[in-house]
């Protein structure tokens, strides 16, 4: 195990609240988003020490133990508690056993998979058997001794949030190990504060306050972030109106960010010298939309504004999601693609642009029982067809999309699989990145059994073997086009090949075992890599 660093910083902060979280979260990943999902696997064919370089290096510091950039959400909850008057900053994991020893009232904790628990560290963990190295290292951060000597001898209290802290509730255990004050589910920014007031009047607090929908902040009361966040994220949107029966974020309420609240947030990370700009939403094509189709003036006045300070600032640009009916109907309807990636691809530095799409499946029939809406304005018997004509379209405009599709979903027969194997061979022409996840419990489904290892046929591993030779093969030429161009990046790079091909070897011993008949038509038991 390693064990996370305690340092000094050379100059002491007077704070109240320390917000944190563990080096897989408190990353940069090199400048590139994506190397941070190398965090949620096992350390593969190298050292963990090696591993943890690759996935999740850490960034440099102020005087105070302040990290340069920092999670999105928890830039968000200092801004909301700094508006407010209170002392609370984000701290780098490793000086937080300074501060909880010294003085601070609380710590609060954030994080998009604690225990592992969701997609797709579960999957690397059932594959392997191994844990992932994003849940050692929050058990690592966790367990420090000093936040718990904090909090017997000085009541420290310990507030954790943010996307996965149902996984604190999943694993019976965690809260015997771990006795945290207080779990706050659901969207925090106003909220935090009324936690912050009770802790600092010595208060009693719940054990948990869920923020249910209707009660989500308004656009008035999101708070603007104030310091940099990890390579240049900035919401753009929250919410989604498809409500795909596997997602969470559906059942929040669609609230458009307005373009002044954007360019601040855009100018916090390029001023401090953060050399990127991801624009995020689930779907940032809906951005100012009519319901789900695509509209050409805010997202070109929205892309003008980006492309303004790309040209200005030398940056490269990203979107963290789009829909795929979203960019086929956007091509379709005024070439809003085309005219997009005109604007931003002029300036970007890196000269394509990356993005995270869902596949989810290629069977029509689950398609029409677990997102329905999916395709819209589509039909949904469309749905493989969608698939095919937004790939096109982005490989029309260099943009490389990291899809995702779902194994295990309830309901999924053989017959559902072999359409999602199918739908990949049609793939086979565009540059992009294909990822399996197996099905995690939430949203709509969250009371459904999630997907287990013996649940694994051999159709499963048909699928696994698809996409991970389709990524191999494209991941080699993603590197090769210039994804981490510059020349401290070179070992890197040549780490990132090495794995590539050991995956693809060790994925191919695998399968043909399976075909082999090895494990016959019974539950695979897929061996360690």
């Amino acid at each position: 195990m390693v064990i996370p660093q305690r340092r000094r910083p050379r100059e002491e902060l007077a704070v109240d609240f320390v917000i944190s979280s563990d080096r897989c979260m408190m990353s940069n990943y090199h400048g590139r988003e994506f190397l941070g999902f190398a965090s949620t696997g096992p350390p593969i064919g190298l050292p963990e020490k090696a591993w943890r370089w690759i996935a999740c290096p850490r960034m440099r510091v102020d005087d105070y133990g302040r990290p340069w950039q920092a999670p999105y959400g928890l830039r968000k909850i200092e801004a909301a508690l700094q508006e407010a008057g209170f002392r609370a900053y984000v701290i780098d994991p490793d000086y937080i056993a300074y501060y909880v020893s010294r003085g601070a009232k609380a710590l609060l904790v954030g994080h998009h998979d604690y225990f592992g628990f969701g997609p797709p560290s579960s999957e690397w963990w059932m594959l392997t058997g191994r844990e992932p190295l994003n849940r050692r290292s929050f058990i690592e951060f966790i367990s420090m001794p000093e936040i718990w000597e904090a909090k017997k001898r000085r009541g420290l209290r310990i507030v954790v949030g943010g996307p996965a802290v149902w996984q604190w509730e999943a694993w019976g255990e965690a809260l015997e190990r771990w006795p945290v004050d207080v779990l706050v589910e659901g969207e925090a920014d106003r909220v935090i504060v009324e936690v912050a007031e009770r802790i600092l009047s010595g208060d009693e607090l719940p054990r948990k306050i869920v923020v249910p929908p209707q009660e989500s902040p308004r656009v008035e009361e999101i708070p603007l972030i104030r310091a940099p966040s990890v390579n240049g994220l900035v919401e753009v949107m929250r919410g989604c109106p498809r409500g795909c029966r596997f997602c969470s974020v559906t059942m929040k309420p669609l609230r458009f960010i307005p373009l002044n609240m954007i360019e601040e947030e855009i100018l916090v990370n390029l001023k401090a010298g953060v050399g990127s700009i991801i624009l995020h939403s689930e779907d940032v094509l809906l951005y100012g939309a009519d319901g789900i189709r695509p509209r050409r003036e805010p997202l070109e006045r929205l892309h003008s504004m980006v492309a303004h300070y790309l040209e200005g600032y030398r940056a490269g640009f990203a979107w963290s999601h789009v829909s795929l009916a979203a960019v086929k109907y956007a091509e379709e309807h005024g070439r809003i693609v085309s005219r997009i990636a005109s604007l931003v691809l002029d300036y970007d530095v890196r000269k394509f642009i990356g993005v995270e799409v869902g596949i989810e499946t290629g069977s029509v029939r689950l398609a029409r029982r677990i997102m329905a809406a999916k395709a819209a304005p589509y039909p949904i018997e469309e749905w493989p067809d969608v698939v095919v004509d937004a790939f096109n379209v982005m490989a029309d405009n260099n943009i490389i999309p990291a899809a995702t599709f779902i194994l295990g979903l309830p309901g999924e027969t053989e017959d559902d699989v072999y359409a999602t194997i199918e739908l990949i061979e049609r793939l086979k022409p565009y540059p992009s990145l294909i990822v399996p996840m197996f099905f995690v419990p939430l949203g709509a489904l969250k009371d459904q059994e999630g997907f287990r290892r013996e649940y694994i046929r051999e159709y499963h591993v048909e699928a696994l073997r698809a996409a991970v030779e389709h990524t191999a093969r494209w991941a080699q030429y993603i590197l090769d086009r210039g994804y981490l161009d510059k020349p401290h990046h070179r070992l890197l790079k040549l780490a990132l090949k090495m794995f590539i091909r050991y995956v693809e070897k060790k994925a191919r011993r695998v399968y043909e075992r399976v075909i082999g008949g090895y494990y016959g038509s019974k539950a695979v038991a897929l061996a360690s890599p």
